[in-house]
C-alpha cells in the first residue's frame, strides 16, 4: 500500500478520470459557444473568450491571462520598451564608490553599462555583484560587467520572452535597423503585458506607501493620498482636485507620467520610478533644502 499521501494522477485512476472530466466538459463548454463553426482570426477568438468570461467559463484573472498571451504575440518590443533617452546607464569610466549613488537611488537590478559614448553599450552590471565592492574597494566596474543581449526592437515580444527563458536573461538592448541603441525591455516588461502590474517587495506592507531613504529623500507610491504625502513630507501639495500625489503628478506634467519623468514643485523634486502605460506606479521624491514649510501641528 502507497504510503504517499498526495498520490498522482497517474498513480490514482479515479483522479485521472476525473480530470479527464473536467477538461472534456470545459472543451464542449467552448464547442457550445462557437457553434459547429471554427474562429477564423483572432477576433473570433475573442469574441468566444468574451462569451466565456460573460458566462462564467473563465474567470477575471484567467480572461484578461489569456488575452494578455495573444497580445504579446502582436507587438513588438518597440511598442512596450524603455526609451534610449529614459535608460537609466552607468558611465564605465567612473569608480563604483561614484556610481552607488545613482545605483541606489534608481534601484535597478540591472544597468547597461556604456563607455565614451551613450551608445557605446559594452554590458551589464548586475546590482547583487556589488556586494564584492565592500570586501573589495578598489573593484572596478570592468571587472563586474557582464555581456549585454542585443535585440532588433522589431522583434515580436513571444520571441523574445521565448530567447529570455532559454538564455536566462532578464535584460534585453533594443537596437534598430542600422544598430543605434534605441531603448531596453526587461523579461517583467513581457510578463506584466500577460499578468498586469508586477508589484515589487515595497508592496508587502500595504498600509505603507511612503519609504524614506535619507532625512530628505522618499520613495513614493503613485496612489499616496495627498493629504498623507504633505502630512509625513511636510509639504504643500495642493489637495482640493486630485486626491493622490500620481494624478496631480500627471495634471502637472500634463500627460500620462513615463518612468524618467521629473517635476520641480517648490523645494521638491520628483521623478517617475515606474509607471505603466496609464498610470505612474512609483516616484523618487528629493528635497533639494530643508523644509521651510511650518509644521501644521505647531
Amino acid at each position: 500500500m502507497s504510503t504517499d499521501p498526495y498520490p498522482s494522477s497517474e498513480a490514482d485512476p479515479e483522479l485521472k478520470s476525473a480530470k479527464k472530466s473536467a477538461t472534456r466538459s470545459l472543451l464542449q463548454r467552448f464547442k457550445t459557444l462557437i457553434g459547429q463553426s471554427e474562429p477564423e482570426d483572432r477576433e473570433d477568438i475573442q469574441e468566444i473568450l468574451c462569451a466565456a468570461h460573460d458566462k462564467e467559463i473563465l474567470d477575471d484573472d484567467s480572461y484578461t491571462m489569456i488575452l494578455g498571451s495573444i497580445s504579446v504575440t502582436e507587438k513588438n518590443v518597440s511598442d512596450i520598451m524603455v526609451s534610449r533617452s529614459r535608460m537609466d546607464i552607468l558611465d564605465a569610466s567612473q569608480s563604483l564608490q561614484e556610481l552607488l549613488p545613482t545605483i541606489i537611488e534608481t534601484a535597478h537590478s540591472r544597468f547597461p553599462v556604456y563607455e565614451n559614448e551613450r551608445d557605446n553599450i559594452i554590458g551589464i552590471l548586475l546590482a547583487k555583484d556589488l556586494l564584492r565592492f565592500f570586501n573589495e574597494p578598489n573593484l572596478k566596474i570592468r571587472n563586474l560587467i557582464r555581456p549585454a543581449y542585443f535585440v532588433p526592437e522589431t522583434k515580436k515580444l513571444n520571441q523574445l520572452l521565448r530567447d529570455f527563458k532559454e538564455n536566462r536573461n532578464h535584460l534585453a538592448i533594443a537596437i534598430d535597423e542600422y544598430g543605434s541603441i534605441t531603448g531596453l525591455i526587461t523579461m517583467e516588461d513581457i510578463l506584466e503585458q500577460i499578468v498586469g502590474d508586477i508589484e515589487d517587495e515595497y508592496d508587502e506592507e500595504a498600509e505603507q506607501t511612503i519609504f524614506p531613504e535619507s532625512e530628505n529623500a522618499w520613495r513614493v507610491m503613485a496612489i499616496t493620498e495627498i493629504s498623507d504625502f504633505n502630512e509625513t513630507i511636510n509639504s504643500n501639495i495642493p489637495e482640493d482636485e486630485y486626491d493622490t500625489i500620481g494624478g496631480w503628478l500627471a495634471a502637472e506634467l500634463d500627460h500620462i507620467p513615463q518612468r524618467g519623468d521629473t517635476h520641480d514643485y517648490e523645494n521638491l523634486r520628483f521623478r517617475v520610478l515606474r509607471a505603466d502605460a496609464r498610470r505612474a506606479l512609483w516616484l523618487h521624491v528629493k528635497r533639494s533644502t530643508p523644509s521651510t514649510v511650518p509644521n501644521k501641528d505647531n
